[in-house]
């Protein structure tokens, strides 16, 4: 079993890739600011980076399978940047699918074991949703 040690920097990466997904949040409701919009995916991506490591991070997103994903995550964010937030909005999700994908089943039994959110996904039709795709873990 692989035990998950929790450093200072992969703490500080958690907390900069909560204040990333906040940030694109706040930005997304006030109609698609294109400042907080891009101050939430450097916060996101530098947050990741820290959590996973510097290496793992570079090998994860230049990774061939990854390819599309990256691409479409850096033009996205190009588009945020230089002025067309919906649309660079829209590269991105696409790009940040297409790169987690493979993290979902392990999202869904984490959310599963979190105690009021476990009991509501315990629902048969959500569990049928969730025994669908854990099959399909692809390893990273």
């Amino acid at each position: 079993m692989v035990s998950f040690e929790m450093n200072d920097r992969k703490k500080i990466g958690l907390g900069l890739t909560g204040f990333g997904v906040f940030f694109s949040f706040l930005g997304i409701i006030f109609f698609f600011d294109k400042g907080l919009i891009a101050m939430g995916n450097i916060l996101f991506f530098s947050g990741v980076a820290l959590t996973i490591g510097l290496k793992s991070s570079m090998q994860f997103f230049t990774k061939r399978t990854n390819f599309k994903g990256t691409m479409s995550f850096g033009a996205g964010f190009f588009l945020v940047v230089i002025g067309w937030p919906i649309l660079g909005m829209i590269l991105e999700a696409y790009g940040f699918i297409i790169l987690f994908s493979g993290f979902w089943p392990t999202l869904a039994v984490f959310l599963q074991k979190i105690p009021i959110l476990g009991w509501l996904l315990q629902h048969p039709f959500v569990r049928s949703i969730f025994d669908r795709y854990r099959g399909k873990r692809v390893p990273v």
